[in-house]
């Protein structure tokens, strides 16, 4: 970073230490009016796309737009459908077409203006364009501003389940303006609370007490937002940095998705589950699966479920809008996630509150009776 750009005054830069790769995750209101002075800085005569959908380009896209024509940037806009349904074969190629058609180029830009779909659509559309394009991360929602945009995991979907199709690319830069949340739905505010949860649950006790105790804060915006959303992020960068392709500790931000993503299939990629959605309902599972298996007793389960519950997001298996498949279906999709080894069920699951683990070659038969039960209350 130079000194000459323009700081907001409650900027908070969170570094992710990846070596000749790492980069910054900017955090703050109105942070975004300092994309152009940084892309300037960091690839001076870049000419970008902006890969952003058809809600956000109502919201952001021209405000982006006159940033990078300020700082002297010539952009080209991609616009997409809204919705997990863009992360798909079809839009993929629309995608990296378009790119190549804006004349794109090796020493140019991709920057993801959207959620956790955008991003992760836009970052492997630039790993695979001419062998790989450097991209910039702008995500617009909680859920992307903590987890999907840092870390460089980038894909598609499968028809056979979530991200199954995809590459370990990482962004150069993170824009993270928080006031873009103002304008996001309720529901959708909720669902990214899900992955704020998540690190507490998995590795921050202390965190978790002080998400039950803000959480209406955090919701309401302002400075517990901003403190959460940051406490989220350095605990991400940190994971990643000491685990960039997930060999070891980074499985672990995979609490309750493993659940979660094959509720998520089951409802089809649809508006009826937000992946944020399906990730408070996996935790819980997580939770209540590692307490029927001996691991973790006293009150953590119900700590988890009433917090999840009180922040509006669902904490049983009926609370899915159309209900889910069947468990044969489920047990399907499970075994098509990504950290199967070998036929080998992994899940991560808890000894307590902050105290997340690698669970390897679980009972594929212990998983089915469970979730037979919890789909039978």
């Amino acid at each position: 970073m130079t000194a000459s750009l323009r700081q907001p005054a409650t900027e908070t830069i969170v570094p992710v230490a990846l070596g000749n790769r790492a980069y910054d995750i900017v955090i703050g209101r109105d942070a975004i009016r300092t994309l152009g002075e940084r892309i300037k800085a960091l690839r001076p005569g870049a000419r970008v796309a902006i890969l952003t959908d058809e809600n956000v380009a109502r919201a952001h896209l021209a405000r982006v737009k006159e940033i990078l024509k300020a700082s002297g940037i010539e952009s080209t806009p991609i616009v997409v459908k809204p919705g997990e349904g863009s992360k798909s074969y079809a839009t993929f190629e629309t995608v990296c077409e378009a790119i190549i058609a804006a004349r794109i180029e090796r020493n140019d830009l991709v920057v993801a203006l959207g959620g956790g779909v955008i991003g992760d659509l836009a970052g492997f559309a630039a790993a695979s364009v001419r062998r790989g394009l450097d991209f910039v991360q702008v995500p617009t929602s909680l859920l992307a501003m903590v987890d999907s945009s840092v870390g460089g995991k980038t894909g598609i979907n499968s028809p056979r389940g979530k991200n199954l199709i995809g590459a370990f690319h990482q962004p150069i830069l993170v824009i993270a303006d928080t006031a873009m949340l103002d304008t996001l739905p309720a529901r959708e505010f909720r669902a990214g609370y899900a992955e704020v949860v998540k690190y507490g649950l998995l590795g921050d006790a202390d965190f978790f007490a002080w998400l039950e105790a803000n959480w209406r804060e955090v919701h309401g915006g302002g400075a517990a937002r901003e403190h959460a959303i940051a406490v989220s992020c350095r605990a991400k960068a940190a994971i990643v940095a000491r685990d960039e392709r997930e060999t070891g500790d980074r499985a672990l931000l995979n609490l309750g998705h493993t659940f979660g993503h094959a509720f998520e299939a089951g409802a089809g990629f649809s508006q009826r589950l937000l992946h944020g959605e399906a990730v408070a309902l996996g935790c819980v599972l997580a939770f209540e699966f590692s307490e029927q298996q001996g691991l973790l007793g006293g009150n953590s389960v119900a700590r988890v479920r009433a917090h999840l519950a009180d922040a509006g997001l669902p904490t049983k298996i009926s609370d899915v809008q159309g209900g889910v498949p069947d468990v044969d279906r489920l047990m399907e999709l499970i075994a098509q996630d990504k950290k199967v080894k070998r036929g080998r069920l992994t899940f991560i699951l808890v000894r307590g509150v902050g105290q997340a683990f690698v669970a390897n070659d679980v009972d594929p038969g212990a998983i089915r009776a469970f979730l037979d039960e919890k789909r039978g209350s």
